[in-house]
């Protein structure tokens, strides 16, 4: 492993390590991760990397994270599965960021990144441009998971396919929360199970205690070839937040995805507090949206502005009895065989299965279906103000906002 000096990264006051950038290969790197401090860098070298990554009790700082990432992002070094161990494996670590990286699981029964059962945390990790591949040997090997407390990650502009599970946050048991999200830009396809997971939560452990949101953006989640039997799941499950005390508040925002068929699950089921907005569905071979009991039950919901398409039921609301919790459908275009089932619909544009449309582009859905309708209608203007509350509604700046095409920002390369 070589320091570099020149680039003005790495300096002394008062005798004191600041920060550094380090570069190392294959046979060196293991030797000093574990002696990285705050603000430095490890910059990998190409080639093939057999010894995973492990990343135990390391912390930076906020605006000072620890870095480890390819030294050439269009050379991407490359980590090999091995057996009995996950690949990049996180034990009580904080404020590390890990980019431009690939990892092959060659089919091995591990996980790709784990954070493990047995540490305490793992707050403000950053998984950035990587690319995750081959661990499907079943449904339980995972792209990303977390099995410990995890705080404020940011899971970005990755590509993860032919994998069991995409993503899988919390613990089976409602244990081990994870809390204040973002999961944006990413591609995932071609998992058996669920390309994103995100466990429901029993209680907040000792810690945060302000309203987080998690926030769901600008993906593509597919299950295109999944097939039917005791691995079909969702494309994408969110379990409900703690009923009561710290993190009740909490909430979902998913806006600005792509779902992309599945052939015996909806595409997107939910419960608790979520709002789902500005998302294109597509699913010919099923359903679209299930809000509906799970471990709790949906609590309040607002469903707005997105573009469905399914040969099924495109929006189901099912709610648990006797519960005074509000699901909203609002102004979405729903061309479905059943198009909105249950919840409280307002200002929707509902028409007939159309399966010619399966191959429209996504950007292009919602005005070819508008094309089909009658002109929808102006929402109110106190309920287009409400919507206007959350973030990057693509209606908000509109006075007298209509439905509107929703808006897909994920990269080019990502849009099918």
């Amino acid at each position: 492993m070589r320091r570099i000096v020149p680039a003005g990264v790495f300096c002394l006051l008062a005798g004191t390590v600041v920060a550094a950038d380090y570069r190392a290969g294959a046979e060196d790197y293991r030797d000093y991760v574990r002696q990285l401090q705050p603000g430095d860098r490890l910059l990998l070298e190409p080639g093939d990397y057999r010894q995973g990554l492990p990343l135990h009790n390391l912390s930076g700082r906020a605006g000072q994270p620890i870095v480890i990432e390819a030294a050439d992002p269009a050379v991407l070094p490359r980590f090999i599965a091995r057996p009995r161990a996950n690949t990049v494996s996180l034990v009580n670590v904080r404020h590390l960021v890990v980019r431009h990286l690939e990892l092959d699981g060659r089919g091995l029964p591990v996980d790709a990144i784990k954070a493990e059962g047995h540490s305490r945390y793992a707050d403000y990790i950053t998984l950035e441009s990587l690319r995750i591949h081959d661990h499907a040997a079943s449904q339980q090997n995972v792209g990303i998971s977390t099995k410990c407390p995890a705080l404020g990650w940011v899971v970005r502009g990755n590509r993860i396919e032919r994998v069991g599970t995409g993503m899988y946050f919390g613990d089976s048991d409602g244990s081990d929360p994870f809390v204040g999200g973002v999961i944006e830009a990413n591609r995932v396809a071609h998992t058996l199970g669920y390309n994103l997971q995100i466990k429901h939560q029993t209680t907040r452990p000792e810690g945060p205690t302000a309203r987080y949101d998690t926030v769901i953006r600008y993906n593509v989640f597919s299950k295109s070839d999944a097939v039917a039997g005791p691995q079909a799941r969702p494309n994408v499950l969110l379990g409900h937040v703690p009923p009561t005390g710290a993190g009740s508040e909490d909430r979902y925002l998913v806006y600005g995805n792509l779902f992309l068929h599945n052939p015996s699950e909806a595409l997107l089921q939910a419960e608790g507090r979520v709002a789902v907005y500005d998302n294109v569905f597509i699913n010919g071979s099923g359903d679209a949206i299930h809000i509906q009991p799970h471990h709790d039950v949906p609590r309040d919901m607002a469903i707005f502005s997105n573009t469905v398409l399914a040969s099924g039921v495109g929006i189901l609301v099912r709610q648990g009895k006797g519960e005074a919790w509000r699901q909203r459908v609002i102004a979405n275009v729903v061309a479905a065989t059943s198009p909105v089932l249950g919840g409280e619909a307002a200002h929707n544009v509902t028409l007939a299965y159309r399966p010619d449309f399966l191959n429209v582009a996504a950007k292009e859905l919602t005005a070819r279906l508008l094309a089909e309708a009658p002109p929808p209608d102006r929402l109110p203007a106190a309920l287009a103000g409400e919507l206007a509350a959350y973030p990057d509604w693509q209606g908000a700046s509109r006075p007298g906002a209509r439905v509107a095409p929703a808006v897909l920002r994920m990269p080019d390369a990502f849009r099918p």
